[in-house]
């Protein structure tokens, strides 16, 4: 621009910009087309409108914007941001204050008598000195919401790490101190796995979901069904969020058990009971190894293979069908494995005698278990 076209078109700007009807026509342009922006305070819209202008002003004067001025469009970004205004919000209430002082400005030139050459110089001077200004609000607009996303997820993760540790905390959103929730566990570290089970978890319902003591844990009022398949996951029965603490020792406590057996999915708390009170005494069952299975040798492959056919056995009922299907053999060779394991060991898989069928079948269960775990390779 020339400068005396410049000269002229900054005065015209000086002098609207200075008027008080002008700036609050303004503000009701940018009111008027937001109502996110609308429902500020009225004073709030005014004081970032009078700023703007000026710093429009000083960057016409200089040149371009000043420090100074970005700074008070990126103040703009972020105090919108801490107010919930969506950034497409609030750059709809930018941009109808702006469209109404120019066209304001360019009105009042054209009765003064400015050449529309000088006047679309101007025009396009201001729209490049807004654009400038709105690529700093934007940025300042979306740090601003990343930090703010980050400070709330990290305040509910605190949350959820208290209520896991039993330690007095305030309940808050997303969770319902009157509703009762599952806690879920698991040994997951990974954020990109932690983030997918998060989702799935959470896709029924709101829940709270962290890293507590370095791994994924969460509180769900519902479990996903169907169940997905991936990672061990203990869900413990529904609590208050005040009583879930109990609920996270013994389901880590199951976890334990559950990822030395090889299980892998969600599985529940209750179901776990017996291999995770079995597993906190493995002296115990190191005994019962000793006495029930005596004939067996942990360095055998084929002794181990006897070993987890009798145990496959056992979980389905004593059923030949099912146990074959879950080894993915032929019921003869299931049939045969069973009679051989009979024959090293001196006694019967199932022993209802005495009415300790229930007893025994536990014992055998246990050492089985037992015995697996130390001859693993």
């Amino acid at each position: 621009m020339e400068p005396g076209a410049g000269d002229r078109f900054l005065r015209l700007l000086i002098e609207h910009g200075d008027d008080p009807a002008l700036l609050e026509a303004t503000v009701r342009a940018a009111r008027g087309r937001s109502e996110l922006v609308a429902a500020l305070p009225e004073e709030e819209t005014r004081r970032h409108t009078r700023a703007l202008v000026r710093g429009v002003v000083s960057a016409l004067r200089g040149g371009g914007p000043s420090e100074e001025v970005l700074a008070a469009a990126a103040r703009l970004g972020s105090d919108r941001a801490r107010q919930g205004v969506p950034v497409e919000a609030f750059l709809d209430g930018f941009q109808a204050g702006r469209a109404h002082l120019v066209r304001t400005v360019v009105a009042g030139g054209r009765r003064l008598g400015v050449p529309d050459a000088e006047l679309l110089d101007g025009v396009t001077r201001i729209d490049e000195i807004t654009t400038a200004l709105v690529h700093r609000m934007v940025q300042a607009h979306r740090v601003a919401e990343l930090e703010l996303a980050r400070t709330a997820r990290e305040t509910r993760v605190q949350m959820l790490r208290r209520l896991l540790h039993g330690e007095a905390v305030a309940v808050r959103a997303p969770l319902d101190p009157a509703a009762a929730y599952h806690c879920v566990v698991s040994d997951v570290s990974d954020p990109e796995v932690a983030a997918r089970l998060e989702e799935e978890l959470t896709a029924a319902a709101p829940g709270l979901c962290g890293l507590v003591d370095g791994r994924f844990a969460a509180l769900v009022p519902r479990l996903p069904d169907p169940v997905p398949p991936g990672p061990l996951l203990v869900a413990a029965p529904p609590a208050p969020p005040a009583g879930v603490a109990p609920m996270y020792g013994l389901g880590r406590r199951a976890l334990r058990a559950g990822a030395a057996a090889g299980l892998t999915g969600m599985r529940e708390l209750a179901d776990l009971a017996l291999l995770t009170v079995t597993a906190a005494e493995p002296e115990l069952g190191g005994l019962l190894a000793a006495a029930l299975l005596t004939g067996l040798d942990p360095g055998d492959p084929f002794h181990r293979e006897l070993a987890e056919t009798a145990l496959a056995y056992l979980d389905h009922g004593g059923r030949i069908g099912p146990a074959a299907a879950a080894l993915h053999v032929h019921g003869n060779t299931v049939k045969y494995r069973i009679r051989r394991f009979q024959q090293l060991t001196g006694r019967p898989l199932l022993d209802p005698a005495g009415g300790a069928a229930v007893a025994r079948t536990a014992n055998r269960w246990w050492a089985l278990h037992r015995w697996l775990a130390d001859a693993r390779p």
